[in-house]
């Protein structure tokens, strides 16, 4: 931060106050144009170049360069794929970030959270040559890491209140999953095949309920069918498991063949017809979803889950799709033809298949790799065409999707050799030299580097590490309430949580309603807005109510430049530079109190905070 930004905001008049004021399928009659305009939502573009760009603004607004010196080390094959390429390539890399940028992008990348300032004091004091690798150990084995990740998962699989008080109990058996690392391969297939008298008391069965499809608002007995579109409820099964668990999207082939329509933008989806997804469907067509009633009143989100129906009807009325005109509907997967083994579940067939095929390690890989470095390797995670993946082997006018063949394959075996462990996964990438290179290049920048992730990408906070990273840095924590229980963070509930003035921040910086699948946070003319007027920011730097202001200036009644630091440390994750300090001292010396509040509410709406980079 320049001094002239940092007094633009001290300066500025009053903004808080000391007291706080403030198949046989139809023929299609539309044209691959208006096709490609409907079928938009479900198809999204890539947003490499998105993330580059926004990368590169970002990095013109942070302070100073501040990174590691020596030679980059290629430290795991990570290393050794990411580099060879930028070298074929003529592409210089950034440098290594410094050690307190590092310890914030891990923190939050893995927890969340933004590091307290005794963690980052000792981590920058001490001298030992592994403590970076120690720092990655230390917050994998975290309570922390497993509140984050478990709402990462409550979002993918867009848990709410479809689930009833299940939902609650999808998220404990989630937390505990992470906990004990549990191959993430046996997570799915419990998803996949579980059954249940009720959602309400087996947690794996609250995927499956939360996708029902409501037929009617009222039973007409107790054991009305109806009262769930069965073969819908099949139908967006099938959907979600293809495009969380494989990154392949279904959802244009559930309603018509892919030949005609998907030329311009899947390849491999060509070549899939609908009477194709109706096989695969038909894993899920014995399965019954029944919803509980009493006194003639349906039991919201409590759902019987077994397998005695008689299958997949391929005639059936559908209230969301085009009509079904027929098919075969014996239990075929659509990767392979692979059908049951004699004696076999269907759905636990299912279960085995997804997970056993390579597409589901090399789709998990991707999908953990967005998270920790900006963008997929194919991108976005969950629009794969496996056509597209050999660049040896391509379709006639198309480049390979992946940026990073060889290296997506060696991720997904080594996920595979490890018993699809995440955390053996999430380590291997923070370990590596090319998860930590500085978000800053040093000279001009070229869009086409991005794919060679030749710097690390800068990602926005979610909605919710912003609120809790507010709540960290200010020592304000949030009142949220789980079950019987008031928790501080946004991410330890089990869904999106707050009222008020909470409820509405959280939802302009992009907090999923978890109906639709989850979005990066988008920026709006009302996040700025909010950041500076909203009291989730200006009651919190208050000297009141035990704040961190309030403590600080307490704990150093006459040392004004120990209070500047540690709002620094606590807020920046780093001391100000002398500027900075010259700044800070002014204002505080003005006004002891307001300039204290102001500073650290000027901090909290810079870019460095607002963003991981």
């Amino acid at each position: 931060m320049s001094r002239s930004a940092l007094f633009v905001y001290l300066a500025a008049p009053a903004l808080i106050a000391a007291d706080g004021k403030q198949s046989q399928a139809k023929p299609e009659s539309l044209s691959q144009e208006k096709f490609s305009e409907i079928h938009a939502p479900l198809l999204r573009p890539n947003r490499t170049q998105d993330a580059g760009q926004l990368t590169e603004r970002v990095a013109r607004s942070l302070p100073a360069p501040a990174t590691a010196p020596g030679a980059l080390a290629r430290r795991n094959y990570v290393d050794q794929h990411i580099f060879a390429k930028m070298e074929r390539d003529g592409v210089r890399p950034a440098p290594l970030t410094s050690d307190g940028e590092f310890l914030r992008r891990l923190s939050l990348d893995l927890t969340g959270r933004i590091p307290s300032s005794d963690t980052l004091r000792e981590f920058l004091a001490s001298t030992d040559p592994a403590k970076r690798d120690k720092a990655i150990d230390k917050l994998l084995e975290s309570e922390e890491f497993v509140e984050k990740w478990a709402y990462f998962f409550m979002d993918l699989f867009r848990a709410n209140g479809k689930m009833g008080r299940g939902q609650n109990l999808f998220h404990y058996w989630m937390k505990e999953n992470l906990r004990v690392d549990r191959p993430y391969d046996e997570t799915v297939r419990a998803i996949v095949a579980a059954s249940a008298k009720s959602n309400h008391v087996v947690a794996a069965s609250n995927l499956i309920a939360r996708e029902h499809v409501q037929g009617k608002p009222q039973p007409d007995d107790g054991t009305d069918l109806g009262m769930v579109q069965q073969t819908d409820t099949h139908d967006e099964l099938a959907v979600i498991y293809a495009q969380r668990f494989l990154g392949v999207n279904l959802s244009c082939v559930s309603c018509h063949d892919g030949k005609g329509h998907l030329e311009k933008v899947n390849v491999h989806l060509t070549g899939i017809t609908r009477r194709q997804f109706y096989q695969n469907a038909s894993f899920l067509g014995r399965s019954r979803y029944l919803m509980y009633w009493e006194n003639g009143k349906p039991q919201s989100g409590e759902f019987l889950i077994d397998d005695h129906s008689a299958g997949y009807d391929t005639k059936g009325k559908s209230m969301i799709r085009v009509p079904r005109f027929g098919g075969p509907n014996n239990p075929a997967f659509f990767l392979t033809g692979e059908q049951p083994r004699p004696g076999e579940e269907p759905r636990e067939a299912l279960g085995r298949m997804i997970t056993a095929h390579p597409q589901f390690a090399r789709a998990s890989a991707n999908l953990f790799w967005a998270r920790l470095m900006g963008v997929g390797i194919v991108d976005p995670y969950d629009e794969f065409d496996l056509a597209r993946q050999d660049p040896r082997n391509l379709p006639k006018g198309w480049d390979a999707q992946p940026s990073h063949p060889e290296l997506l394959d060696a991720l997904a075996t080594d996920f595979r050799r490890n018993g699809h462990s995440v955390k053996h996964l999430f380590r291997t990438i923070a370990r590596s030299t090319a998860y930590q290179l500085s978000s800053r290049y040093e000279g001009e920048w070229n869009e086409s580097r991005t794919r060679h992730f030749a710097r690390k990408l800068v990602r926005q906070l979610s909605a919710e590490e912003l609120h809790d990273a507010i709540a960290t840095a200010t020592s304000r924590p949030g009142e949220f309430k789980m079950g019987g229980e008031k928790m501080p963070m946004a991410m330890q509930v089990s869904g999106p949580a707050g009222s008020g003035d909470v409820k509405s921040f959280l939802s302009a910086f992009g907090q999923s309603n978890r109906s639709n699948p989850p979005k990066d946070p988008n920026g709006s003319p009302l996040q700025p807005l909010l950041m500076m007027q909203s009291p989730v920011v200006n009651d919190k730097v208050l000297a009141k109510k035990d704040s961190r202001v309030e403590r600080l200036l307490a704990s150093y009644p006459n040392d004004n430049a120990q209070v500047v630091d540690e709002l620094f440390l606590a807020t920046l994750s780093r001391l100000p530079s002398a500027e900075e300090k010259k700044v800070s001292l002014g204002s505080m010396a003005a006004d002891r109190v307001r300039g204290a509040q102001n500073l650290q509410w000027a901090l909290i709406n810079q870019v460095e905070f607002i963003f991981n980079y």
